[in-house]
Protein backbone atom coordinates (compact mmCIF):
# COMPACT_ATOMS: atom_id res chain seq x y z
CA UNK A 1 0.00 0.00 0.00
CA UNK A 2 1.34 3.44 -0.94
CA UNK A 3 1.57 6.01 1.82
CA UNK A 4 -0.68 9.01 1.19
CA UNK A 5 1.40 12.25 1.23
CA UNK A 6 -1.53 13.95 3.01
CA UNK A 7 -1.14 11.69 6.05
CA UNK A 8 -0.29 13.57 9.25
CA UNK A 9 2.40 11.04 10.11
CA UNK A 10 0.42 8.94 12.57
CA UNK A 11 0.17 6.16 10.00
CA UNK A 12 -3.54 5.74 10.67
CA UNK A 13 -4.99 8.26 8.22
CA UNK A 14 -7.95 7.16 6.14
CA UNK A 15 -8.62 10.00 3.69
CA UNK A 16 -11.67 10.12 1.42
CA UNK A 17 -11.71 11.67 -2.09
CA UNK A 18 -12.84 15.06 -0.67
CA UNK A 19 -9.75 15.18 1.56
CA UNK A 20 -11.50 14.39 4.86
CA UNK A 21 -9.66 12.10 7.27
CA UNK A 22 -11.47 9.79 9.71
CA UNK A 23 -10.17 12.00 12.57
CA UNK A 24 -12.12 15.02 11.31
CA UNK A 25 -9.28 16.94 9.69
CA UNK A 26 -9.37 17.98 6.02
CA UNK A 27 -6.61 18.51 3.48
CA UNK A 28 -6.40 22.27 2.79
CA UNK A 29 -4.04 21.96 -0.18
CA UNK A 30 -0.91 22.19 1.95
CA UNK A 31 -1.58 20.33 5.21
CA UNK A 32 -4.22 18.51 7.22
CA UNK A 33 -6.20 20.93 9.38
CA UNK A 34 -9.55 21.17 11.14
CA UNK A 35 -12.16 22.33 8.61
CA UNK A 36 -13.82 25.70 9.04
CA UNK A 37 -17.36 25.40 10.38
CA UNK A 38 -20.11 25.86 7.81
CA UNK A 39 -23.48 27.28 8.84
CA UNK A 40 -26.65 26.04 7.17
CA UNK A 41 -28.09 28.55 4.67
CA UNK A 42 -31.13 29.33 6.84
CA UNK A 43 -28.90 30.28 9.78
CA UNK A 44 -26.78 32.52 7.54
CA UNK A 45 -29.93 34.29 6.32
CA UNK A 46 -31.17 34.76 9.90
CA UNK A 47 -27.84 36.28 10.97
CA UNK A 48 -27.79 38.61 7.96
CA UNK A 49 -31.37 39.67 8.70
CA UNK A 50 -30.46 40.47 12.31
CA UNK A 51 -27.44 42.49 11.18
CA UNK A 52 -29.54 44.41 8.65
CA UNK A 53 -32.12 45.24 11.35
CA UNK A 54 -29.35 46.41 13.69
CA UNK A 55 -27.90 48.68 11.00
CA UNK A 56 -31.35 50.12 10.19
CA UNK A 57 -32.00 50.84 13.87
CA UNK A 58 -28.64 52.60 14.25
CA UNK A 59 -29.38 55.06 11.46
Amino acid sequence: MNEDPRCCGAGTCIIDPEGFCWCGQQWDGEKMAMPKPVLPADEVQAIQSQQDQSKAGAE
